[in-house]
């Protein structure tokens, strides 16, 4: 098993921060595999957004939801179905309703256990919190947006299409200008492109910079990403302009014949050069496989729609 050079990926319930009236967010403290997690409140109910990497993550953050409650339903929700953000939520039976869009349930099921066993792999302390993880089933699978009344708020789950994931989907709360990204967006680091070919190929650069130029246009006031300090519409924008450069930038030298390989080498040492304060440098090659895939999918159909 490799070495895991980093903090435990533990859920920590400190330095809660209230964004709004009856919603606060638990944050990851930069620590890897750990979420943003938020919980959103209204008469009736909470909603928990993430659970954490595995049960024991996922029983911390719900044993503060239920204190947070004060006797309230609970509901879960998750922005897409990777370890950190939806491995836990089998610890919410019985306690809260499991709600996703359906490509997130599809990811789920299809890519669920494949996922457990690689980031069993990742090191011991990645391990030991996935030790006893069972895969959830969703108790409401739903297609297009769907509101959430959780009594004088509502909470909005807009899936985005495929972009980091093939179930991403943004949590809105649009009384308070708030919106939960996910890995959509991240603050300080690389995008994440979990780019494992043949095993997972659904990550989208195109898709993803789509959606990010459409995010960044509605402009909330308060963003929560899915790692990282909480912005403004300003992160969206970064990310945006993060994945136009790393786009246009691969495909300049694909569009010249450059090998992948140089590719990677070169756009990789730009990136840094340009963003030299950002972690998860490792994501950087990822991203360009990716996009050098697409890049050929787009040569053969003509243009990017056709290439979708």
């Amino acid at each position: 098993m490799a070495e895991y050079p980093f903090p435990d990926p533990i859920v920590e319930i400190s330095d809660v921060r209230e964004l709004a009236h009856d919603l606060v967010v638990v944050p990851n403290r930069d620590v890897d595999l750990v979420p943003n997690v938020g919980l959103i409140g209204g008469t009736e109910a909470v909603l928990v957004v993430e659970t954490g990497l595995g049960p024991r993550n996922a029983q911390r953050i719900l044993a503060f939801a239920a204190d947070y409650s004060k006797g309230r339903r609970l509901y879960l929700t998750t922005t897409h179905f990777h370890p950190e953000h939806a491995f836990g939520a089998h610890e919410f039976s019985g306690e809260a309703t499991y709600l996703v869009n359906q490509a997130q349930a599809d990811d789920l099921a299809q890519k669920g256990a494949g996922y457990l066993a690689m980031f069993t792999q990742l090191g011991a302390p990645v391990a030991r919190e996935l030790d006893g993880t069972r895969l959830p089933e969703p108790d409401v699978i739903y297609d297009g947006t769907y509101d959430l009344d959780l009594g004088g708020r509502t909470v909005r789950l807009r899936p985005t299409g495929r972009a980091h994931s093939r179930g991403d989907q943004v949590v809105e709360v649009p009384d308070a200008d708030v919106l939960f990204t996910g890995d959509l967006a991240e603050t300080g680091q690389f995008a994440i492109f979990p780019w494992f070919p043949p095993h997972d190929t659904d990550v989208s650069g195109i898709r993803w910079l789509r959606v990010m130029e459409t995010l960044a246009a509605e402009a909330p006031g308060i963003v929560v990403p899915g790692h990282g300090a909480i912005g403004d519409a300003g992160l969206l924008a970064d990310v945006r302009d993060y994945l136009k450069e790393l786009r246009d930038e691969t495909w300049r030298r694909r569009d010249s014949a450059v090998s992948e390989e140089t590719v990677a080498e070169e756009v990789r040492a730009l990136m840094i050069e340009r963003h030299p304060d950002w972690r998860m440098r490792e994501w950087i090659e990822r991203g360009v496989g990716c996009l050098c895939a697409e890049h050929a999918a787009v040569g053969r159909a003509g243009t990017e729609a056709e290439a979708e």
